[in-house]
């Protein structure tokens, strides 16, 4: 019985893995490229750049509306599959499109569907599994975004074509991805509503602010609102870094960016010690400072034309994404009641990647216009911009947030 048992957990614990692995890569493999392609392809001014990417903050908008219905209706692996056959569709017609306002709609619907797929993803998996030990299977998503390089490497070097990253093919690949992906979504272990239909359901919970009791604790409160900061810089990577590395004439974009993610997949695998051993305060400050490092060595490679120190601002993604993001949506399961932990993580997702994100996207193509100057931005006072922004919040939340010890599954 416990024999059955066992191999039952690491069956779940592989799908659960493959899940997270389909879904980031294929968030990857279209996502990374899109700023390169928008302004160096399609030659959009700056500002529509950056309308087309505020799509991923208008999608993680819906997260929380998805969340309320999850908690209710429908099973989460059943609205994991049909978001992502409706993902595929949008990126399939959003490949044909190459003016702004026909293009900007199709990515806006993809990304209606794809954004609430991680909140979705976050909590199958905890479901089904300690919240502590959710790094360990979040970090196949990072497996997934390095293996995204992949159709990049065989586009230009096993077919021989002369372009890819800064081409539509990204969004054709992320659409097969969708579809695949749809299909093992299927098999994925049942994740049924944690909320009585007939509770009934109010404006607060299509929202997902029924979960914004959770602010009425200081520390949850103090955590929010200083992540929801946070976004802002770490979105002139997320978001402009294929831009960046554009400008500075970097070949194989969407692999070079994939290095972030590489470090990701090791802390994601030390996250859950780290947050066991150090606790929920210093993991998320630990993040910070690597947040404060990357626009400081950004900044260092812009001024002095050292490509390395781009490098080593890309490889601290994993400590920023695993350490502070990551660590924050356990924090979020760890402190949310049970009947509501789903629109806990929407609620996340709501504020921090989608109002957040938004206001993060807007502000960085509003600087990067501001001081662009042809085809060429003065990066170096953009980077040092961001680096005293983080570094503020930095201070803020060592002396801000004093959470209590995480809540662990013996």
């Amino acid at each position: 019985m416990n024999t059955l048992t066992t191999k039952q957990g690491i069956g779940t614990k592989v799908q659960l893995c493959t899940m997270m692995f389909m879904q980031y890569m294929l968030s990857a493999v279209w996502w990374v490229p899109l700023a390169a392609y928008l302004s160096h392809t399609l030659r959009l001014e700056v500002y529509q750049v950056s309308l087309v990417l505020s799509a991923m903050a208008i999608g993680a908008m819906a997260s929380s509306f998805i969340g309320a219905i999850a908690d209710r209706y429908f099973a989460a692996e059943k609205i994991l599959a049909v978001l992502n056959i409706l993902t595929g569709v949008f990126l399939l017609l959003a490949a044909q499109q190459i003016s702004f306002v026909p293009l900007m709609t199709c990515v806006v619907l993809a990304m209606l569907c794809h954004m609430p797929t991680q909140s979705l993803t976050s909590t199958i998996a905890m479901s089904h599994t300690p919240s502590e030990q959710f790094p360990r299977i979040r970090m196949f998503g990072s497996v997934g975004w390095v293996a995204s390089g992949i159709f990049s490497v065989i586009a230009l070097h096993v077919m021989h074509l002369s372009a890819f990253d800064d081409t539509n093919l990204p969004m054709y690949c992320g659409a097969a991805i969708c579809f695949v992906a749809a299909l093992l979504n299927l098999r994925l272990p049942h994740t049924p509503p944690s909320v009585d239909k007939r509770a009934g359901i109010s404006v607060m919970d299509i929202t997902g602010f029924s979960a914004f009791s959770l602010m009425k604790d200081k520390n949850y409160r103090a955590f929010m609102i200083l992540t929801f900061l946070a976004i802002i810089p770490f979105n002139l990577y997320h978001v402009y870094g294929s831009m960046i590395l554009a400008d500075e004439h970097v070949q194989n974009i969407t692999v070079t960016l994939n290095l972030g993610q590489l470090a990701e997949m090791f802390f994601l695998v030390i996250t859950t010690s780290i947050l066991i051993k150090s606790g929920i305060k210093n993991t998320l400050i630990f993040g910070m400072i690597a947040l404060v490092v990357r626009y400081a060595s950004f900044y260092i490679g812009a001024e002095t034309g050292l490509q390395w120190f781009y490098y080593i601002g890309i490889i601290v993604h994993g400590l920023i994404f695993g350490l502070f993001f990551v660590g924050g949506q356990v924090y979020t399961d760890n402190v949310a009641p049970k009947e509501m932990k789903a629109q806990a993580q929407g609620l996340l997702f709501f504020l921090v990647w989608g109002i957040g994100f938004l206001i993060g996207t807007l502000w960085n193509g509003w600087l990067i216009g501001l001081f662009r100057d042809g085809d060429k931005c003065n990066w170096p006072i953009v980077f040092a911009i961001s680096t005293v922004f983080s570094f503020i919040l930095l201070i803020l939340f060592v002396f801000l947030f004093k959470p209590v010890a995480l809540k662990t599954d013996k």
